[in-house]
């Protein structure tokens, strides 16, 4: 049994790298996309932004479309069935055919995502919801450094199109083990009759308000930090700016850590812990050296997946009989923010350059902050159940 255990967690783990390997893989060469296609860096980032609307926009239909389903079928096959868009990116002739193959990865990704986070909540209970989530979570953090590692080093030294193959590769390996240790679990047929029942009750809202807040931030830290390092005195390549994301090995560390020791606590504990370290490292990217910057993102992406931690929990213990449907919604809000992360700070970075970004990113952090305050509460026990 604990061998079983062992192997459900290790799946989840990589549920969590499936869903992020590809999401943000173009963040580190918007760059080289622009040279490439001669188009502006600010259109390159439509790359990242079609991908997170295209989640925003599937999300809320995946429990519908996918209940009367076995969960691991629903998410290993998606994960394989990702390997197909990301390797037609790598033999696009045109940007537009990035973005249609971009926008396809989207539809696919809110799959593994939702399903994923529903089965956790459906499998486990209590404090061990947060643990196992912590532990998804986890695998995010390792996908999406995975994703934006692969593409800037492989860009740098061999060519994009390369880049894209190999993720693909590495999207078949992760599907194939997902499908080899993930236990099979029941279908949901009895959500769908209620797709509606209970998703918009006043903490759930707060937890998609976190969503769109946590994104918005760190889709619009990286993004534009990228930019930023890329100029003078900085002057970072693809590889550079690849390696960068090694930050966020720091969360890797961290949020199973924080996961077993908030156990007994209510996830708004933790979404205070997390604010507090991202708004503490946005301000410390402030500073005119390299180092300083570095070790602020790391906080500050650190932050964020210890909110996305915190507020998976906080679903998946408290939306009662339909967690797919309030994770499809809470992905909706989730990608809305990162879709406005990467569009809406470009006029002030414009203007105002590195630092007006960061003051809206802090913004956005002081608000995760207010709803850990004010919006959650202490889950009621009964609330946190499997079927």
């Amino acid at each position: 049994m604990n061998a079983r255990l062992h192997c459900a967690r290790l799946a989840l783990f990589l549920c969590g790298c499936a869903a992020f390997l590809n999401l943000y893989a173009t963040q580190s060469i918007l760059q080289t996309f622009a040279a490439h296609f001669q188009i502006s860096a600010r259109t390159a980032g439509w790359s990242i932004t079609v991908t997170t609307l295209a989640v925003a926009i599937s999300a809320p239909f995946v429990s519908r479309l996918t209940a009367r389903l076995e969960p691991r079928s629903v998410i290993s096959t998606a994960a394989l069935l990702l390997a197909l868009p990301t390797l037609m990116t790598a033999y696009a002739d045109s940007f537009a055919e990035v973005l249609m193959w971009r926008f396809v990865e989207g539809m696919l990704i809110p799959v593994v995502f939702a399903t994923s986070v529903a089965y956790i909540g459906e499998r486990w209970r209590g404090g061990t919801v947060t643990e196992v989530t912590s532990l998804y979570v986890a695998g995010t953090v390792l996908g999406g450094f995975a994703g934006r590692f692969v593409t800037g080093v492989m860009t740098e030294y061999v060519g994009w199109r390369e880049a894209f193959e190999l993720l693909a590769v590495l999207s078949l390996m992760v599907g194939g083990f997902i499908q080899f240790l993930l236990p099979a679990g029941r279908p949901r047929a009895m959500q769908v009759e209620a797709f509606s029942s209970g998703l918009f009750r006043k903490p759930l809202v707060a937890a998609y308000a976190v969503g769109f807040c946590v994104l918005f931030s760190q889709v619009a830290a990286f993004t534009y930090a990228g930019l930023y390092l890329g100029l003078p005195p900085f002057n970072l390549g693809p590889a550079a700016l690849g390696t960068l994301y090694m930050v966020f090995l720091l969360a890797l560390v961290v949020i199973p850590i924080a996961g077993r020791l908030s156990k007994a606590r209510p996830p708004a504990e933790l979404l205070s812990v997390a604010a507090v370290l991202g708004i503490s490292g946005s301000a410390l990217t402030l500073m005119p050296s390299l180092w300083c910057i570095v070790i602020g993102l790391a906080l500050s992406s650190t932050g964020v997946f210890l909110a996305q931690a915190a507020a998976n929990a906080f679903i998946a213990g408290s939306a009662r009989d339909n967690k797919a449907g309030a994770v499809g919604v809470y992905l909706t809000a989730y990608y809305l923010g990162g879709s406005c992360g990467a569009v809406v700070p470009a006029l002030i970075w414009e203007r105002w350059g590195w630092a007006g970004c960061v003051a809206l990113i802090i913004v956005f952090q002081l608000l995760t902050l207010l709803i850990a305050l004010t919006g959650w509460k202490p889950l009621k026990p009964q609330l946190i159940r499997t079927p």
